[in-house]
Protein backbone atom coordinates (compact mmCIF):
# COMPACT_ATOMS: atom_id res chain seq x y z
CA UNK A 1 0.00 0.00 0.00
CA UNK A 2 2.47 2.41 0.89
CA UNK A 3 4.82 1.49 -2.30
CA UNK A 4 1.18 2.04 -4.26
CA UNK A 5 0.72 5.43 -2.70
CA UNK A 6 4.34 6.64 -3.06
CA UNK A 7 4.25 5.56 -7.06
CA UNK A 8 1.17 8.17 -7.22
CA UNK A 9 2.87 10.47 -5.65
CA UNK A 10 5.96 11.02 -7.48
CA UNK A 11 3.67 10.42 -10.79
CA UNK A 12 2.04 13.64 -9.56
CA UNK A 13 4.34 15.56 -8.97
CA UNK A 14 5.64 15.04 -12.71
CA UNK A 15 2.44 15.44 -13.99
CA UNK A 16 2.65 19.19 -11.89
CA UNK A 17 6.14 19.87 -13.80
CA UNK A 18 5.03 19.01 -17.26
CA UNK A 19 2.37 21.32 -16.52
CA UNK A 20 3.72 24.36 -15.19
CA UNK A 21 7.60 23.70 -15.75
CA UNK A 22 8.43 24.21 -12.46
CA UNK A 23 10.82 21.72 -11.01
CA UNK A 24 10.07 20.46 -7.45
CA UNK A 25 12.41 18.74 -5.27
CA UNK A 26 11.88 15.42 -3.46
CA UNK A 27 11.70 17.86 -0.16
CA UNK A 28 8.71 19.99 -1.86
CA UNK A 29 10.62 23.07 -2.66
CA UNK A 30 9.91 24.77 -5.52
CA UNK A 31 13.10 24.69 -7.72
CA UNK A 32 13.57 27.35 -10.87
CA UNK A 33 12.25 26.21 -13.69
CA UNK A 34 14.11 25.05 -16.44
CA UNK A 35 13.00 27.93 -19.41
CA UNK A 36 13.13 30.31 -16.78
CA UNK A 37 16.81 29.54 -16.42
CA UNK A 38 17.24 29.72 -19.80
CA UNK A 39 15.94 32.85 -20.14
CA UNK A 40 17.73 34.31 -17.48
CA UNK A 41 21.00 32.83 -18.75
CA UNK A 42 20.59 34.94 -22.33
CA UNK A 43 20.31 38.20 -20.08
CA UNK A 44 23.78 40.08 -19.82
CA UNK A 45 24.71 42.56 -17.47
CA UNK A 46 27.52 43.41 -15.39
CA UNK A 47 28.84 40.07 -14.33
CA UNK A 48 28.03 38.09 -17.26
CA UNK A 49 30.77 36.29 -19.68
CA UNK A 50 31.19 34.57 -22.21
CA UNK A 51 30.99 34.69 -26.20
CA UNK A 52 27.65 37.22 -26.15
CA UNK A 53 29.58 39.12 -24.06
CA UNK A 54 32.22 39.45 -26.74
CA UNK A 55 29.71 40.12 -29.58
CA UNK A 56 28.04 42.68 -27.93
CA UNK A 57 31.44 44.29 -27.59
CA UNK A 58 32.70 43.79 -30.71
CA UNK A 59 29.34 45.53 -31.82
CA UNK A 60 29.61 48.43 -29.36
CA UNK A 61 33.32 49.35 -30.29
CA UNK A 62 32.68 49.12 -34.01
CA UNK A 63 29.86 52.12 -33.39
CA UNK A 64 32.26 54.00 -30.75
CA UNK A 65 30.22 53.60 -27.70
CA UNK A 66 32.93 51.26 -25.88
CA UNK A 67 36.32 51.39 -26.03
CA UNK A 68 37.81 48.63 -23.60
CA UNK A 69 39.35 45.36 -24.77
CA UNK A 70 36.75 42.88 -26.57
CA UNK A 71 37.20 40.25 -23.92
CA UNK A 72 33.30 38.46 -23.04
CA UNK A 73 33.89 40.04 -19.80
CA UNK A 74 30.73 42.52 -19.01
CA UNK A 75 32.72 44.72 -16.62
CA UNK A 76 31.89 48.71 -15.90
CA UNK A 77 32.92 49.68 -19.24
CA UNK A 78 30.86 47.48 -20.94
CA UNK A 79 27.83 48.52 -18.90
CA UNK A 80 28.80 52.13 -19.64
CA UNK A 81 29.17 51.49 -23.11
CA UNK A 82 25.61 49.90 -23.19
CA UNK A 83 24.26 53.04 -21.59
CA UNK A 84 25.31 54.87 -23.88
CA UNK A 85 23.88 52.94 -26.66
CA UNK A 86 20.31 52.13 -25.16
CA UNK A 87 20.04 56.30 -24.35
CA UNK A 88 20.85 56.67 -28.11
CA UNK A 89 18.66 54.34 -29.09
CA UNK A 90 15.23 55.72 -26.61
CA UNK A 91 15.89 52.26 -24.34
CA UNK A 92 15.61 52.18 -21.27
CA UNK A 93 19.13 53.06 -19.81
CA UNK A 94 19.69 50.24 -17.27
CA UNK A 95 22.96 48.61 -18.38
CA UNK A 96 21.03 45.20 -18.72
CA UNK A 97 21.09 43.66 -22.15
CA UNK A 98 18.01 41.92 -22.59
CA UNK A 99 15.55 41.72 -25.96
CA UNK A 100 14.72 45.08 -26.30
CA UNK A 101 18.66 46.04 -26.64
CA UNK A 102 19.45 42.66 -28.28
CA UNK A 103 17.18 44.07 -31.10
CA UNK A 104 18.47 47.42 -31.11
CA UNK A 105 21.92 45.50 -31.90
CA UNK A 106 20.68 43.20 -34.28
CA UNK A 107 21.93 40.67 -32.58
CA UNK A 108 18.86 38.18 -33.73
CA UNK A 109 19.58 35.43 -32.28
CA UNK A 110 19.70 36.08 -29.15
CA UNK A 111 16.83 38.36 -29.61
CA UNK A 112 14.93 35.07 -30.38
CA UNK A 113 16.29 32.92 -27.61
CA UNK A 114 14.47 35.87 -25.48
CA UNK A 115 11.52 36.21 -27.58
CA UNK A 116 10.43 32.48 -27.42
CA UNK A 117 11.00 31.45 -31.18
CA UNK A 118 13.32 30.85 -34.24
CA UNK A 119 12.38 33.46 -36.53
CA UNK A 120 13.55 36.45 -37.26
CA UNK A 121 12.29 39.46 -39.16
CA UNK A 122 8.52 39.67 -40.45
CA UNK A 123 6.70 37.71 -42.73
CA UNK A 124 7.92 40.27 -45.75
CA UNK A 125 11.46 39.26 -44.55
CA UNK A 126 12.35 42.88 -43.67
CA UNK A 127 13.44 43.41 -40.10
CA UNK A 128 11.30 44.70 -37.66
CA UNK A 129 13.27 46.03 -34.95
CA UNK A 130 16.77 47.32 -34.02
CA UNK A 131 15.83 50.76 -35.80
CA UNK A 132 17.16 53.99 -33.46
CA UNK A 133 14.72 55.90 -32.21
CA UNK A 134 15.55 58.88 -34.52
CA UNK A 135 14.33 56.61 -37.51
CA UNK A 136 11.83 54.70 -39.23
CA UNK A 137 11.60 51.26 -40.92
CA UNK A 138 10.92 52.93 -44.11
CA UNK A 139 14.49 54.74 -43.00
CA UNK A 140 16.26 51.52 -42.55
CA UNK A 141 14.20 50.16 -45.78
CA UNK A 142 15.22 52.49 -47.78
CA UNK A 143 18.86 53.07 -46.91
CA UNK A 144 19.87 49.22 -47.47
CA UNK A 145 18.30 49.99 -50.84
CA UNK A 146 20.96 52.26 -51.02
CA UNK A 147 23.67 50.81 -49.84
CA UNK A 148 22.60 47.59 -52.22
CA UNK A 149 22.46 49.60 -55.01
CA UNK A 150 25.85 51.48 -54.68
CA UNK A 151 27.91 49.18 -52.87
CA UNK A 152 26.67 45.53 -52.96
CA UNK A 153 30.20 44.46 -54.63
CA UNK A 154 32.40 46.43 -51.58
CA UNK A 155 33.45 45.21 -48.53
CA UNK A 156 30.92 45.44 -45.11
CA UNK A 157 33.16 48.58 -43.59
CA UNK A 158 32.94 50.00 -47.00
CA UNK A 159 28.68 49.57 -47.37
CA UNK A 160 28.17 50.87 -43.54
CA UNK A 161 30.57 54.19 -45.05
CA UNK A 162 27.81 54.54 -47.95
CA UNK A 163 25.54 54.68 -45.11
CA UNK A 164 27.28 56.44 -42.99
CA UNK A 165 27.51 59.06 -46.19
CA UNK A 166 23.80 59.73 -46.14
CA UNK A 167 23.28 60.10 -42.71
CA UNK A 168 26.00 62.19 -42.51
CA UNK A 169 24.14 64.48 -45.00
CA UNK A 170 20.84 64.35 -43.66
CA UNK A 171 22.32 65.85 -40.15
CA UNK A 172 24.13 68.70 -42.57
CA UNK A 173 22.68 71.81 -43.27
CA UNK A 174 23.69 71.91 -46.90
CA UNK A 175 21.46 68.63 -47.50
CA UNK A 176 17.67 67.55 -46.97
CA UNK A 177 16.71 66.91 -43.71
CA UNK A 178 15.54 63.40 -44.28
CA UNK A 179 16.96 60.00 -45.64
CA UNK A 180 14.86 59.76 -48.54
CA UNK A 181 15.27 63.51 -49.36
CA UNK A 182 18.71 62.94 -49.33
CA UNK A 183 18.33 60.16 -51.36
CA UNK A 184 16.53 60.99 -53.76
CA UNK A 185 17.72 64.61 -54.31
CA UNK A 186 18.44 65.31 -58.18
CA UNK A 187 21.56 64.11 -59.50
CA UNK A 188 22.95 62.61 -56.35
CA UNK A 189 23.62 59.12 -56.68
CA UNK A 190 24.19 57.35 -59.89
CA UNK A 191 22.05 54.13 -58.40
CA UNK A 192 18.82 56.69 -58.10
CA UNK A 193 19.74 58.09 -61.82
CA UNK A 194 20.11 54.30 -62.99
CA UNK A 195 17.21 52.81 -61.19
CA UNK A 196 19.33 50.04 -59.50
CA UNK A 197 17.90 52.05 -56.45
CA UNK A 198 14.43 49.56 -57.13
CA UNK A 199 16.58 46.41 -56.43
CA UNK A 200 15.75 44.56 -53.17
CA UNK A 201 18.60 44.39 -50.72
CA UNK A 202 20.13 41.69 -49.45
CA UNK A 203 20.98 41.00 -45.39
CA UNK A 204 24.01 42.64 -45.30
CA UNK A 205 23.05 45.93 -46.78
CA UNK A 206 20.05 45.79 -44.33
CA UNK A 207 23.16 45.34 -41.74
CA UNK A 208 25.35 47.79 -42.93
CA UNK A 209 21.65 50.23 -42.90
CA UNK A 210 21.75 49.43 -39.01
CA UNK A 211 25.47 49.70 -37.99
CA UNK A 212 25.84 53.24 -39.77
CA UNK A 213 22.02 53.89 -38.17
CA UNK A 214 23.84 52.74 -34.91
CA UNK A 215 26.59 55.44 -35.31
CA UNK A 216 29.55 53.62 -37.09
CA UNK A 217 31.10 55.94 -39.27
CA UNK A 218 33.96 54.61 -41.19
CA UNK A 219 34.42 57.91 -42.52
CA UNK A 220 35.10 60.45 -39.73
CA UNK A 221 32.15 62.27 -40.93
CA UNK A 222 32.45 62.73 -44.94
CA UNK A 223 29.76 63.85 -46.88
CA UNK A 224 30.91 62.75 -50.42
CA UNK A 225 32.23 59.71 -52.13
CA UNK A 226 33.39 58.59 -55.48
CA UNK A 227 34.71 56.00 -57.46
CA UNK A 228 37.87 57.56 -59.51
CA UNK A 229 37.75 55.07 -61.79
CA UNK A 230 34.18 56.19 -63.55
CA UNK A 231 34.15 59.38 -61.60
CA UNK A 232 33.83 62.00 -64.61
CA UNK A 233 32.91 65.25 -62.37
CA UNK A 234 35.92 67.27 -62.42
CA UNK A 235 34.81 69.01 -58.69
CA UNK A 236 34.51 65.86 -56.93
CA UNK A 237 38.21 65.87 -57.36
CA UNK A 238 38.70 69.14 -55.84
CA UNK A 239 37.14 67.54 -52.46
CA UNK A 240 39.75 66.86 -49.44
CA UNK A 241 39.97 62.89 -49.20
CA UNK A 242 39.45 61.83 -45.83
CA UNK A 243 39.87 57.95 -46.47
CA UNK A 244 39.75 55.14 -48.80
CA UNK A 245 37.58 52.27 -48.59
CA UNK A 246 37.59 49.35 -51.52
CA UNK A 247 37.00 51.33 -54.41
CA UNK A 248 35.71 54.08 -53.20
CA UNK A 249 37.44 57.65 -52.10
CA UNK A 250 35.82 59.56 -48.81
CA UNK A 251 35.70 63.24 -48.90
CA UNK A 252 34.32 66.40 -47.44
Amino acid sequence: MKKFLLVAALSLAAIATLATGVVVSRSGEREVPVLETAVEAAVLRQGSTGAEVKEVQRRLKNWGYYTGAVDGIFGAGTKKAVVAFQKKNGLTADGIVGKATYAALGMNDSYNALNGNGGSGTSSGRPSSGVPSNYTSSDLYLLAKAIYAEGRGESYTGQVAIGAVILNRVKSKSFPNSVSGVIYQKGAFTAVTDGQINLEPNQTAYNAARDAMNGWDPTYGCLYYYNPAVATSSWIFGRQTVTVIGKHVFAI
